[in-house]
């Protein structure tokens, strides 16, 4: 991946958190092709009305928050899965059509497809007999 394209950002929103749970780092796939780049990231327990993506500036933020289901008449004893929100950055770079940008959510797994701006598509050059 081009490095001009999409860069991870450290810090995590520094806005204050409403909600007292823990929140994670969604790990991430990142790949490109020649038209766009695409991130897959791993965010169990969203759905579509629960994850957001917002681009401010060149600041693209994805974001989810689980629902945490306790039962009445039962408690967890033992639990090697945690539940939380999820919360990461990136930069764009110019190299992105922001106005083209695409997201799907399936099964916990958020997929932003990031088109690339036309001057940043490779392009072939017409070699002409001289």
């Amino acid at each position: 991946m081009s490095d001009k394209g999409l860069q991870k950002t450290e810090n995590v929103s520094a806005g204050e958190r409403i909600r007292n749970v823990k929140t994670f780092v969604p790990r991430v796939d990142i790949y490109e092709t020649k038209e766009a780049i695409f991130l897959i990231a791993d965010m169990p327990g969203v759905d579509e009305k629960s994850v957001e993506v917002e681009l401010e500036k060149n600041n693209l933020t994805i974001s989810g928050h689980v629902n945490i289901d306790e039962e009445k008449d039962r408690s967890i004893v033992y639990s090697e899965y945690e539940i939380g929100d999820y919360e990461r950055s990136f930069t764009l770079s110019d190299e992105i059509d922001r106005d083209k940008i695409c997201a799907t959510v399936k099964d916990g797994v958020l997929r932003l497809e990031l088109p690339k701006a036309e001057k940043a598509k490779p392009k072939k050059i017409t070699i002409k007999a001289a």
